[in-house]
């Protein structure tokens, strides 16, 4: 074995090991924040009420810790991605990746507006943290799969990505729909749609892309380790 081999094998190591701590934090975020669910459900509506609501209630540390964990695990998805070659360290992408996992971060430190006493500072950098964090992470990922367009393998992971980064972005569309329908309805676009249910399956819509670029740097991995061979053209990135 030469030692450009052994090398890639080693970084195709590293990669999976990234890979594999970005699966932790998303199965993390889906059993903790699942078991809120469970827990609180006569005290939050899931179809009217915000899954940050939960970050009120006395179980509030397991929305944190299940927040923390996912962005922790999307920032190392994101690293896996760049060392597999997928990835541009420098790009709009990573930078649209690195957005969405700052947004995780930011609203668990800013904590939703509690409207029992009313709305605040933090409440509002919550809301707008999240509503960009939202739409960073589809966006990013779409500019991956448009890099990696027309590049040999890997096929099935591109089109996986690109199907749940706008299935991730159709959830908006209700609430694009409230607000244009306030001049006729005369009520409020959180009022309008079931805006507990949207959120959930917008955030659980993004959790699998996550998992999804998961698995797409992990594979990546083992393809970048066969092309090191001279003369075969290695992954593009995005």
């Amino acid at each position: 074995m030469t030692e450009q081999t052994a090398g890639g094998h080693a970084g195709g190591g590293v990669v999976r090991a990234l890979a594999a701590l970005g699966g932790l934090g998303v199965a993390a975020a889906i059993l903790l924040v699942g078991a809120l669910h469970v827990a609180a459900a006569d005290q939050v509506d899931p179809v009217r009420r915000t899954i940050s609501e939960y970050a009120l209630g006395a179980d509030a540390w397991m929305f944190d810790v299940g927040v923390v964990a996912l962005a922790v695990g999307s920032v190392a998805v994101m690293v896996a991605l760049a060392r597999a070659g997928v990835l541009r360290p420098l790009s709009g992408a990573t930078a649209l990746l690195a957005v969405w996992a700052l947004g995780m971060l930011t609203v668990v430190v800013f904590e939703k507006t509690n409207w029992s006493v009313g709305p605040s500072l933090g409440g509002y950098i919550h809301r707008y943290a999240s509503l960009v964090a939202f739409l960073a992470l589809p966006i990013g990922a779409l500019l991956i799969a448009r890099a990696q367009r027309g590049m040999p393998g890997l096929r099935t992971h591109r089109v996986w990505t690109r199907v749940l980064a706008l299935a991730s972005l159709g959830w908006f569309l209700p609430i694009l729909w409230g607000f244009a329908m306030r001049p006729i309805t005369g009520r409020s676009w959180w009022n309008a749609v079931p805006l507990g249910l949207v959120e959930r399956g917008l955030a659980l819509t993004e959790v699998l892309l996550v998992l999804a670029l998961a698995l797409w740097a992990a594979k990546a991995a083992g393809a970048r380790t066969r092309v090191l061979a001279p003369g075969l053209p290695a992954p593009a990135r995005a």
